[in-house]
């Protein structure tokens, strides 16, 4: 079962290591939708979203604080979810549903990360069922 959860380790941080590091690549780009977005501070937003991404993809992958990177994980997903996809605003059934749907994958991966958390806080999971694990897996317990 250990391979299974190292996997799922991969898989689910990989998404947001890989999107992290899209953050500060496509900088300018992202600003602007941000901007377009009407978030304030939209260029400290898409930095401190993508090191969120970041930080927390790549501490849950190496088993260290796993607790903390999944939370800062589902604190970033929600906020975009209602700040970038805030379909109920859009009139154009098009652009609802695009806007529905990447709503929902946020609080979607949103939740998983609240459950890698909880099984991390609860002590289901602990470092000795990681593969890869170079510290604490909790800074909460």
């Amino acid at each position: 079962m250990n391979v299974v959860l190292f996997i799922g380790q991969l898989l689910f941080a990989a998404l947001f290591i890989t999107s992290g590091m899209a953050h500060f690549a496509k900088l300018e780009a992202m600003t602007g939708y941000a901007q377009y977005k009407k978030l304030p501070a939209a260029k400290l937003g898409v930095m401190v979203s993508g090191l969120f991404f970041l930080v927390g993809g790549i501490l849950i992958v190496i088993g260290t604080y796993v607790d903390l990177g999944a939370l800062l994980i589902a604190i970033t997903l929600v906020l975009a979810a209602f700040i970038f996809h805030n379909f109920w605003r859009e009139s154009d059934a098009n652009t609802k549903m695009q806007e529905q749907i990447a709503f929902n994958k946020d609080i979607s991966l949103a939740g998983a990360a609240l459950m890698l958390f909880a099984l991390v806080n609860s002590g289901v999971i602990s470092g000795s069922d990681l593969f890869v694990n170079i510290g604490s897996i909790s800074l909460f317990n």
